[in-house]
């Protein structure tokens, strides 16, 4: 019998815009997992060394216009594996990673489910553990992980939903709305973010922020004039 290290390939795909600072511990991780064939690094246009820690780190470089959701959506268009691994390079996986998604990707019918990691922030404050808790409640009672939780899919089920849109903002809760509540699951471990955003802006407001877009979103508003909006 053929195990899945025998037939099956991941690529993982991260957007980076000036990512220096945080990109090279995610790479680090992506190295323990022999299935993580390629990682596809889709920059922005970054002006610091982020090409060259990716390019140190066995990564592959592909430009892309700025913009997560075009950005993401270049990366998959590059990657060549059976399956992506799509994460921000603020984040890192956790201890135990690797055999949740070797479990995920092994279980019968997983080429029709797409795997979102439960989040952490980087921070001590209880302001980030309610966040965190908050997290998991929308994960679980709406069906919206959004992209600093990862995603883990394969390339049919990508591609049969329609990938990434090139949108400035919202292009994660856009693929999770396409892929709906039934095909989005849990992979079972952890991803750790950074929560700088929250440092800087205050948990409350960057949560309320974060809440007003999403609720714009859903209204109809652009994801362009949302991202005004966001900054």
């Amino acid at each position: 019998m053929r195990t899945i290290h025998e037939h099956l390939r991941i690529s993982a795909v991260i957007p980076t815009l000036d990512e220096e600072r945080n990109l090279l511990r995610a790479l680090v991780r992506l190295s323990e997992f022999s299935l993580v064939g390629e990682i596809v690094v889709a920059d922005g246009g970054s002006r610091d060394g982020t090409a060259a820690v990716a390019v140190q780190a066995g990564a592959r470089i592909v430009g892309a216009p700025r913009g997560r959701g075009s950005q993401l959506a270049s990366g998959a268009a590059a990657a060549t594996g059976d399956w992506l691994l799509f994460l921000h390079a603020d984040c890192r996986l956790e201890v135990g990673w690797t055999d949740a998604v070797r479990t995920f990707i092994a279980a019968p019918g997983a080429g029709d489910r797409a795997g979102y990691f439960d989040l952490a922030l980087d921070d001590d404050a209880l302001a980030a553990r309610r966040l965190e808790r908050a997290v998991a409640w929308r994960c679980r009672v709406l069906a919206l992980p959004y992209g600093d939780q990862g995603l883990l899919i394969s390339r049919a089920l990508y591609d049969a939903v329609g990938g990434y849109a090139a949108i400035p903002l919202m292009e994660d809760v856009d693929l999770a709305r396409r892929l709906g509540r039934a095909r989005l699951k849990p992979v079972g471990a952890t991803i750790t973010a950074s929560a700088a955003r929250y440092i800087r802006d205050g948990y409350c407001r960057r949560s309320l922020c974060n809440l007003m877009c999403l609720s714009l979103y859903f209204v109809g508003v652009s994801p362009a004039r949302i991202a005004r909006l966001y900054g």
